[in-house]
């Protein structure tokens, strides 16, 4: 009763070729590798396809509150 030996699995493989046949079987291959590799695909395109978002723009309106100080943040270069 422990795993199956390498005839068990032989024909296992016999019957099921028997029953659905070489064609259908490899017609549900390429079908299984396509949907695997458009998966994938999927996958690579959500990521580089997306543009990165558009800085947003404050607004500041200085007369509102008389402690704000105005300061201009800048980026290294």
């Amino acid at each position: 009763m422990g795993s199956f030996s390498i005839w068990h699995w032989l024909i296992v493989l016999l019957v099921v070729v028997l029953i659905f046949g070489t064609k259908k079987l490899k017609n549900l291959g390429s079908d299984l590798g396509g949907a695997v590799k458009g998966f994938k695909d999927g996958m690579k395109g959500g990521m580089d396809s997306e543009t990165p978002a558009p800085p947003q723009q404050v607004t500041i309106n200085k007369s509102t509150d008389p402690n704000t100080v105005d300061v201009e943040a800048k980026t290294k270069s």
